[in-house]
């Protein structure tokens, strides 16, 4: 089947697979049709190039770029201190989690005032600490000045949590 004759389906209304085939028999073409010839110089041709058939190939007109060495900057080395201050005023949100469940839509539509509902958690055990969704500490409840409170038991490590968000 020739190019046209796939063009002409596909103009046809001849569906998806029609379609593909067009860019198939495209593509093949494409692979197959001569690149730019040299000139005298021994760059392609630029009309050649720029032709905007498809059938040309312009990557030998283009040079490649030349980029200086990256360099450490001054203050960025390990086991320095990094200015902070851009970023202290930034919004996050905290939030304790004493444990999770999974229930159907049927049960939840079911839970009124008195309803109990079973967590994955032990009774004692420490309530997560996140931050923007990331755990970040481990703590328990407490009572400071008849409001509710956490007091942190175990801070995940900086390696940990970047190591937890890959």
């Amino acid at each position: 089947m020739s190019e046209n004759e796939v063009e002409g389906e596909v103009q046809q209304g001849g569906g998806a697979a029609d379609e593909w085939a067009a860019a198939l028999a495209e593509q093949q073409a494409a692979e197959q049709a001569e690149g730019p010839q040299p000139q005298e110089g021994g760059e392609p041709a630029a009309a050649d190039a720029n032709s905007g058939d498809g059938g040309g190939d312009a990557r030998g007109a283009y040079a490649k770029a030349a980029f200086q060495a990256l360099e450490a900057e001054v203050g960025r080395g390990d086991g320095e201190d990094v200015n902070l201050d851009l970023i202290l005023d930034v919004p996050v949100t905290l939030s304790m989690e004493i444990g999770r469940t999974q229930i159907t839509i049927r049960n939840l539509l079911q839970l009124n005032q008195g309803s109990v509902v079973e967590l994955d958690r032990l009774a004692g055990e420490p309530m997560d600490v996140l931050v923007n969704g990331t755990l970040i500490a481990h703590g328990e409840v407490v009572v400071v000045n008849e409001k509710f409170g956490i007091r942190l038991t175990d801070v995940v490590s900086p390696a940990e949590r970047i190591r937890r968000l890959k």
